[in-house]
């Protein structure tokens, strides 16, 4: 068994779409990014490679090439799905939280846990998605961006 921390961070800017999980939240201002900028995908992708010694999603799908210009996040997901299934290697669990103030999340967790567990071709159940907010401290709380945390657990299969 294999353990992996991720975490991504970007900006809110007007004139960009919220993707989170996948998922597209109704909201004034979206995340800033080469691709679509799901920091919470971001982070669990981080997690995958990390657990799996693999590198990091800036090392497989560099922001300086123009083929993942605005790419889903979620189609980068299944390509990280791929490169564990090569390597021989399972998801157990994916744990993971998304820090912002606006807007509120929780009307999407379940289809942001569902379109993750298909990405990965897993069960819905090993995926946990969380939202919190920071009270109004930092810059998750000043409504200038977002962030997320994740941890997996991988195995050989």
């Amino acid at each position: 068994m294999r353990v992996g921390i991720g975490y991504d961070a970007h900006r809110l800017v007007e004139g960009r779409r919220l993707v989170l999980g996948g998922v597209v939240i109704p909201f004034e201002k979206g995340l800033l990014g080469h691709s679509d900028a799901d920091v919470l995908v971001h982070a669990i992708n981080d997690a995958l490679l990390g657990a799996a010694a693999l590198g990091d999603i800036g090392s497989h799908f560099p922001d300086t090439d123009p083929k993942y210009k605005d790419i889903s996040s979620i189609l980068l997901l299944k390509k990280v799905g791929e490169l564990l299934k090569r390597e021989g290697l399972g998801v157990v669990n994916i744990d993971s939280v998304i820090c912002a103030e606006k807007p509120k999340l929780s009307p999407f967790i379940e289809k942001m846990r569902q379109n993750i567990a298909d990405a990965l071709n897993i069960a819905k159940e090993k995926v946990s998605v969380k939202a919190t907010t920071t009270e109004g401290m930092g810059f998750e709380g000043r409504g200038e961006g977002i962030s997320a945390q994740a941890i997996c657990l991988i195995k050989k299969l």
